[in-house]
């Protein structure tokens, strides 16, 4: 393990991050903060602007007016969410971003979608550690209520995932997916 490194960088490469890690204290700290902002962002969930501003703080980074966040919202982290504009995130959607999350211009976030970077080893020695792989939602991609995409995941330009399907690969631009695990089953003209 390299420790010359910051710690949020070993995370967004990968990096099996334990929770024994030196650094370690430092995603607890941006957690901590997170959950309180989070908490604030959904007490505001009736002022669509509140929302946004209070995501904004969340992220690091300033919302486009023309993307929507209806509340409940949930995040662990929130650092490596980028948002584009003209989104628009439905209710009761969990993003756990250590891994970063990107949604390019003019997605579509059903309800409850899950977008989950986190993931840990399958040896019980070292389930305790955090691996982070980055999930990207590219332009128009569409994904529908329920659904949950794993990480290291693309979802391609015009594609849709169907409500309740749960997404381990790429998805290709212009297709459709649907199922346990995700599969494509029409493509798009």
């Amino acid at each position: 393990m390299n420790n010359s490194r910051h710690i949020f960088e070993r995370m967004k490469t990968g990096e099996p991050i334990r929770l024994d890690d030196p650094e370690y204290f430092r995603v607890q700290e941006v957690v901590s903060r997170t959950i309180n902002l989070v908490t604030e962002l959904n007490a505001t969930s009736k002022d669509i602007d509140q929302v946004r501003k209070r995501l904004s703080e969340i992220i690091c980074a300033e919302i486009d007016d023309s993307t929507t966040v209806f509340a409940p919202f949930y995040t662990n982290f929130g650092r490596f969410i980028k948002i584009g504009k003209n989104v628009f995130v439905n209710h009761a959607c969990t993003f756990l971003d250590m891994g970063g999350i990107t949604l390019e211009d003019d997605v579509l976030i059903g309800p409850k979608v899950n977008l989950i970077t986190e993931s840990h080893p399958m040896e019980p020695e070292n389930r305790k550690s955090l691996i982070s792989r980055p999930i990207v939602v590219k332009r128009n991609a569409w994904i529908g209520a329920a659904a949950t995409i794993l990480p290291g995941v693309t979802i391609g330009e015009n594609a849709i995932v169907a409500a309740g399907a749960v997404v381990t690969r790429d998805v290709l631009p212009n297709t459709i997916v649907a199922g346990v695990p995700a599969k494509t089953v029409k493509t798009l003209n």
